[in-house]
Formats: C-alpha cells, sequence, structure tokens
C-alpha cells in the first residue's frame, strides 16, 4: 500500500494490519511513486521465491 505525505513523498507500507498494534508496517519511504511501486513488486517478489 502506498501513500502519500505531506513532504510530498511516497511511503510503501504492508498490506496486512499488524494485530497486536493495528497499525501497518512500515516498508520504506521513496522520492517518486515510481519508486515506490518498483519496491512493492520487490518486496512481493522476495515473499514468494
Amino acid at each position: 500500500m502506498i501513500r502519500k505525505l505531506k513532504s510530498g513523498k511516497y511511503r510503501l507500507y504492508s498490506r496486512k494490519k499488524n494485530r497486536k498494534t493495528g497499525k501497518r508496517k512500515n516498508l520504506g519511504t521513496f522520492k517518486t511513486k515510481a519508486a515506490a511501486k518498483k519496491h512493492e513488486k520487490a518486496v512481493q517478489y522476495f515473499k514468494r521465491h
């Protein structure tokens, strides 16, 4: 899940919420949405290989 921050950067969050805290895990902050999407793809690939 990618969200735009007030600073203009994009942050990648985990898809599922943490049961304990009810929040999503921060998976990185990026300057562009394209960079965030690229990293999200890499994360999804890594989870399955």
